[in-house]
């Protein structure tokens, strides 16, 4: 679990199975709730993969969960972003230590769960997890935590139960302040 302090910068770092390279990108720790910790990447923020980096055009909050294998990102309103909630289902993230600042890992495990700006829920990258549990040979518990967090994941969407209920707002909020403070 995270423990940083409110404005700190924690690198996130997402690899595909087994260790290859994928998503990375700066935010703020904005602090920690039940949920687990959240992060805010302002409107700027850089994203990068490999042969592929963009600039975010809406400020999006990221919860990495205490112990459950996904990480959810919520946007703002007004970007190009086709969603206001998006879930990689993943491994457990990991929390590292070292100069400068934090880490966050974790193995991106293809499924994705999208609650698109109209409130449907859908899971994206369905075909992606069948080519890639062969491909890379998935270990069947991977298999299994990605198939029971992506329902699990799904359904908590769909009801709207928290933190897809309206929480982010609070973490959006934080994310104003710190950027109007800097």
């Amino acid at each position: 679990m995270s423990t940083g302090a409110a404005g700190q910068r924690v690198r996130v770092v997402a690899t595909k199975w087994p260790a290859r390279p994928h998503w990375e990108f700066e935010a703020e720790h904005l602090g920690v709730d039940e949920h687990g910790t959240w992060l805010g990447a302002p409107v700027g923020t850089l994203l990068s993969r490999p042969g592929v980096s963009l600039v975010t055009d809406q400020a999006q909050v990221t919860l990495v969960p205490h112990d459950e294998p996904f990480m959810a990102t919520f946007y703002a309103p007004g970007g190009l972003a086709h969603c206001d909630v998006y879930v990689d289902v993943s491994t457990v993230p990991t929390w590292l230590t070292g100069h400068p600042g934090r880490t966050v890992t974790l193995v991106d495990l293809d499924l994705d769960v999208v609650r698109g700006w109209s409130g449907r829920v859908w899971v994206e990258d369905e075909d992606e997890f069948a080519d890639h549990r062969l491909r890379y040979a998935y270990p069947g518990d991977v298999v299994r935590l990605a198939a029971t967090s992506c329902a699990h994941v799904r359904s908590a969407v769909e009801e709207g139960r928290a933190p897809y209920d309206g929480t982010a707002a609070a973490w959006f909020a934080a994310l104003d302040a710190l950027v109007a403070s800097t």
